[in-house]
């Protein structure tokens, strides 16, 4: 019940944070989330609001990814398992989805679809990050600048505006 309690505490702190951040002008920086192990960045102006992942309606002949759609706020919103989708794990563990929150796209972007993370990880800002070069010349255009913490990690930006773009990203149905 405790555990309960303080992740309801910490999604109800970093929601206020993301407020917050949302409303200065012209700062940058993200919300910082974990999938399969994966560092991830999400840019503060492209990420929604946080939610637990509650009851989802399954949809039929979609891919294992596409978890299913769920009432948001009033919303009919497709949730999408983000690590299923990059490649990073093929089910969706019933363990990692009880830990697991839901991260919205941004209104402003005008897709009614969420990314299901295993872990929030709070928000990240360009001056406690360092830019690292990327090698990687194939990477997919939803995938933004690498960078790493103090504390040496490497986090992998995600433009959530981008992802859409993607090609398996929008084929929901699977094959037969």
């Amino acid at each position: 019940m405790a555990n309960k309690e303080a992740l309801r505490a910490l999604q109800g702190r970093l929601a206020e944070r993301l407020q917050e951040v949302r409303s200065l002008e012209h700062v940058s920086g993200w919300l910082a989330v974990e999938c399969a192990g994966q560092a991830l960045l999400f840019p503060l102006a492209e990420a929604g609001e946080i939610f637990q992942p509650g009851a989802l309606l399954e949809v039929p002949h979609t891919e294992p990814w596409f978890l299913g759609v769920a009432n948001l706020r009033g919303s009919l919103t497709g949730v999408i398992d983000l690590a299923g989708v990059l490649g990073l794990r093929e089910r969706l563990p019933a363990a990692v989805r009880d830990q697991a929150h839901v991260v919205a796209f941004n209104p402003s972007l005008d897709i009614n679809v969420a990314l299901l993370v295993d872990r929030l990880a709070g928000l990240r800002h360009p001056e406690q990050m360092q830019a690292v070069a990327s090698a990687d010349a194939t990477a997919p255009a939803f995938a933004g600048g690498c960078w790493r913490d103090g504390a040496g990690r490497l986090w992998q930006e995600i433009r959530l505006s981008m992802l859409p773009r993607e090609e398996r990203f929008l084929r929901i149905v699977a094959a037969r």
